[in-house]
């Protein structure tokens, strides 16, 4: 009997030669141009917007958004590998970049009309325009449709008053999809979603956020103090961006998920470079069970988050429902990649715990995966849900 057929599942995940190149491309990119500053840019918190227009003018500003539009057309396929190569070197990169394409890029793709497409996704997907994508707020972080921003009609534009916290790019963005409350506290079709652009009176922001890892990745707050915005920068209808935003999230998840699993791949990797390189006792440290058996189980959940996340993207290639399947991704991969920065500390030893070696910013980082677009006891939920519902 031929067993794997017999549980085929009917999923082709072998890379496809597109996917290798970009992969190459980006692997090429990142250890040229990225690598050399890692620590410089930790350190000093440094947001290296040029940076970012490099990547923009290779196309990964915009690896979704169609060709007509700037993009570069591609699945997410290429999508996970992007993040997953940018990640294993440096995970604030690859944050910025998983932020700026899916969350901003993203909502603007999915939900924006023809003319508003038109205006704003070449700037965002040639790096042009850095996005940044505004839901949670200081007292509504999970409880999203708590949220206080309000926007009224006044004439052709919404006067916008409130803040956002947490937010990424909040300074240096061009132009940042806002979730604002347009009805009633609690009310899922209370809230819409405004595209604001720099410059607008009265859209400033507010501090900088001094953090644990993530340091070369901008977080401020968004404030927004009678700030009008032209009506016609609403995207879709009144009373959707909650809606919207939640099927943002969606795809969002499956970028966290392709970061985290880019953080436990460069752990992992590093790990198993020093544990053949160090010796103790006349032998390489990889000899010994009690690292290799720690190895064995970073590999094993590595493969299985990467599959995880491979299923997610297939299914949002196909226009399929993805929300369980995401969040899964998303919670299984951030916990691995928390599980394997330690465990990689914990094989340099003392070495794991200076600057002078990787893992311990690989540590740092790893724990924002567990927290951003979803707590980890979130996605819980989510998964429930979708598993009760049938």
């Amino acid at each position: 009997m031929n067993f794997s057929a017999e549980v085929s599942t009917g999923y082709d995940f072998s890379m496809g030669e597109n996917q290798r190149m970009v992969a190459q491309m980006v692997k090429d990119f990142a250890e040229k141009h990225i690598r050399p500053h890692v620590m410089e840019w930790d350190e000093a918190q440094t947001f290296p917007i040029e940076l970012f227009k490099q990547l923009g003018g290779l196309g990964l500003m915009g690896v979704l958004v169609p060709e007509e539009y700037g993009g570069s057309g591609f699945s997410y396929f290429e999508y996970v590998s992007v993040i997953v190569e940018i990640a294993k070197v440096c995970g604030s990169i690859g944050l910025s970049v998983a932020a700026h394409n899916s969350l901003c890029t993203g909502h603007i793709l999915y939900f924006a009309n023809e003319e508003q497409k038109r205006r704003w996704l070449p700037k965002l997907a040639t790096g042009e325009w850095i996005g940044a994508w505004g839901l949670t707020e200081a007292n509504t972080g999970s409880d999203a449709m708590g949220m206080a921003t309000t926007a009224v009609l006044d004439g052709d534009h919404y006067v916008v008053n409130g803040s956002k916290n947490w937010i990424t790019h909040g300074k240096s963005s061009n132009v940042a999809v806002v979730m604002v409350r347009t009805g009633e506290k609690g009310d899922t079709h209370g809230i819409s979603a405004l595209v604001i652009e720099k410059g607008t009176p009265g859209f400033t922001h507010g501090k900088k956020e001094n953090k644990l890892g993530m340091r070369a990745s901008e977080t401020t707050e968004l404030i927004f103090d009678n700030c009008r915005v032209p009506k016609e920068n609403l995207l879709g209808k009144e009373g959707e961006g909650f809606q919207q935003a939640m099927k943002v999230l969606d795809g969002g998840r499956i970028s966290i998920a392709a970061l985290s699993l880019g953080i436990a791949k460069g752990a992992f990797e590093a790990a198993v470079k020093y544990s053949k390189e160090r010796h103790q006792f006349g032998q390489p440290i990889s000899n010994f069970q009690g690292i290799s058996f720690k190895l064995a189980d970073m590999a094993t959940e590595i493969e299985a988050a990467e599959l995880l996340i491979l299923q997610a993207a297939d299914l949002k290639n196909r226009g399929q429902h993805v929300t369980k399947q995401s969040a899964m991704a998303k919670y299984f991969a951030s916990e691995v990649a928390v599980k394997c920065a330690n465990e990689a500390v914990q094989i340099f030893g003392g070495y794991g715990y200076t600057k002078d070696f990787p893992v311990e910013k690989f540590y740092r980082d790893a724990k924002l995966c567990t927290i951003g677009e979803g707590t980890s006891e979130i996605q819980k939920i989510v998964i429930a849900r979708e598993v009760i519902k049938g």
